[in-house]
């Protein structure tokens, strides 16, 4: 962070909190963790964002052992509380699924479940307190933590690559190779002209392609976006705790605000994640597309 025995600026303070404890092959010294920024970067493509790993990892993990005791411990007498939240939530997804996907495909609701589900728990570690959990280890020896995945372009990306895979399988499977050609060529331009004809499939191919790469791209950056400018007001607000007391009691008083605001925030971009990719996915399937 800053010199030894200095307090840190607010830039220095700003820059280590969106700074990720980063894995990869230094230039000189082999593998290693970057122990500053400059060194991450100096990483290059192949450096791996542990704390990223670690934190969307270990939710996707709690997520599966918690609705598996919910599953494991269900009861059709007296459903316990827990049961009833996981019920209520897969009744939610299934509704909204139901109504967004308009086939048949028993792995749409399960994997809708699964993106809201973990990306919200991901959204969430964005309450935590901004300087705790970073703090602890920092004292523990190690020089960053980012606790929101999300926050994390590499993430949100590696989701929506996840979900444009399946688009390009569906694409190919139900339309086959050929279909799938003649939709990204054509639409939407019509001509009867013969010799215009191969000017407008070539037209339509480049636009229908942007728009089918823009899918992907537009999920991950609206995802990150919104959650990444989030944590940068959550790390605004807590530099003015080391203001004096009137900031303090001001950053109080917009800590308070802004997580209550946040709580919107958090399932929302979660919510819509889910929604957009159940979306994609039945466009897949549409032969009229």
């Amino acid at each position: 962070m800053a010199s030894e025995g200095a307090l840190p600026t607010m830039e220095e303070h700003i820059a280590h909190h969106l700074s990720n404890l980063t894995f990869g092959l230094h230039p000189e010294n082999g593998l290693g963790f970057a122990m500053t920024s400059t060194e991450a970067g100096e990483m290059g493509f192949w450096a791996i964002h542990v704390d990223s790993m670690l934190w969307s990892i270990g939710l996707g993990i709690l997520f599966v052992l918690s609705f598996r005791m919910a599953a494991k411990r269900a009861s059709a007498a007296v459903p316990g509380g827990w049961q009833n939240f996981v019920e209520w939530i897969i009744e939610f997804i299934d509704e909204n699924v139901r109504g967004s996907f308009r086939h048949k495909n028993a792995m749409v609701a399960p994997l809708a479940l699964t993106i809201f589900v973990w990306v919200f728990l991901m959204n969430l570690m964005d309450l935590v307190p901004v300087d705790l959990i970073p703090h602890l280890f920092y004292l523990a020896g190690v020089p960053y933590m980012k606790i929101v995945p999300t926050t994390d372009v590499n993430v949100t990306i590696g989701l929506a690559l996840g979900v444009f895979i399946l688009i390009l399988y569906y694409s190919l499977k139900i339309k086959g190779p050929v279909g799938f050609i003649k939709e990204l060529s054509g639409i939407p331009f019509q001509t009867n002209i013969l010799v215009l004809k191969p000017i407008f499939w070539a037209i339509n191919l480049v636009l229908e392609t942007i728009n089918l790469i823009a899918k992907p791209v537009s999920l991950a950056l609206r995802l990150f976006g919104n959650l990444y400018a989030a944590e940068m007001i959550f790390i605004l607000i807590g530099v003015m705790y080391s203001a004096g007391l009137m900031l303090g009691l001001v950053g109080g008083v917009l800590h308070v605000g802004w997580a209550i605001f946040h709580i919107l925030v958090v399932p929302l971009q979660a919510f819509i994640f889910m929604v957009l990719t159940v979306v994609y996915i039945d466009m897949a399937y549409s032969e009229d597309h």
